[in-house]
């Protein structure tokens, strides 16, 4: 085989992978639903200002509880009708995607530091580090996270900061059990001991071998992670301890229109159906990623 023939071949390879795993891509409708539900949301936050036709803070009494303007008495002034104090249900709905998002994305990133450095810590060292690291994630399951993060709320106040942290701290036991697991398959593979007796330092092996190979495993637990980080987060605010008023929030908009929930059934489902689809793409696209980073389909 000549010289050119090789490099064609290094040309064609790597292209003609990259190929395949975007026809992959786009053929698979689970991972596209769930990117689309997800990007939607994510333009709407981040367009929030000129998307939203009112002040989603401003409140209008003479106004409150106007019907969405699909039912007997609703208007295009206010599409989604208006809540118990007359601001605009449409615009804290825009407003709210933006609380939830960034709840989202920062318990996954904080929990998602947190257990993957324990995870690979104790995957790569065994012994005794990982003996000790299994105890802290055992004592960590053995703690309910909804009333754990119910009386730290109630002890150190309700506000976005303390949500995001006492959920970041105590949603990170997925991220370590899975990346230990997967880190103890890798460090038995011929690479890892062939960086080792080159004289890799344990930092570079880490870095080098360890995390790019365990990044599929850790995407596919971050967006399970997010998920669940929204329902609790939104889980507090219907129960009075989450996001305080007077931040869109969904969880707060489902609690402060329960009371209405049989005269005014629009206040509690039209978040309701915001949060679900928020989750379910989420969802979707974690198990997307899932089918498309599984072994049996890489080429």
């Amino acid at each position: 085989m000549t010289v050119e023939t090789y490099v064609d071949l290094a040309n064609v390879l790597p292209t003609s992978a990259g190929s395949m795993f975007r026809r992959r891509m786009l053929g698979h409708t689970t991972f596209l639903v769930g990117a689309g539900i997800l990007v939607v949301i994510l333009a709407v936050a981040l367009l929030a200002p000129l998307l939203a036709p009112h002040d989603p803070y401003a409140q209008e009494l003479s106004r409150r509880l106007v019907p969405p303007v699909w039912d007997d008495g609703g208007s295009w002034t206010h599409p989604l009708g208006t809540d118990q104090l007359g601001r605009d249900y449409l615009s804290r709905l825009i407003y709210g995607s933006r609380i939830s998002l960034l709840v989202g994305f920062s318990i996954m990133i904080l929990s998602g530091i947190i257990g993957t450095s324990l995870g690979v810590v104790a995957g790569y060292f065994g012994g005794r580090i990982d003996l000790v690291i299994n105890f802290i994630v055992t004592t960590r399951l053995a703690m309910p996270v909804i009333l754990v993060a119910l009386t730290v709320a109630a002890l150190a106040g309700s506000s976005l900061r303390n949500v995001i942290l006492v959920l970041g701290l105590l949603l990170w036991d997925r991220f370590a059990v899975v990346t230990r697991s997967a880190t103890l398959q890798i460090r038995a593979l011929d690479y890892v001991a062939a960086a080792q007796a080159v004289g890799c330092s344990t930092l570079r092996i880490v870095a080098s071998e360890i995390l790019p190979n365990v990044l599929n495993v850790i995407i596919i637990i971050a967006t399970i992670e997010m998920a669940n980080g929204i329902l609790l987060a939104a889980a507090l605010s219907f129960l009075g301890l989450g996001v305080p008023p007077p931040l869109p929030a969904w969880g707060a908009m489902i609690a402060d229109g329960k009371q209405y929930m049989f005269f005014s059934p629009w206040v509690i489902t039209i978040p309701g159906v915001a949060l679900f689809t928020l989750v379910l793409g989420i969802n979707l696209l974690g198990d997307g990623i899932r089918d498309l980073t599984a072994p049996e389909n890489r080429s």
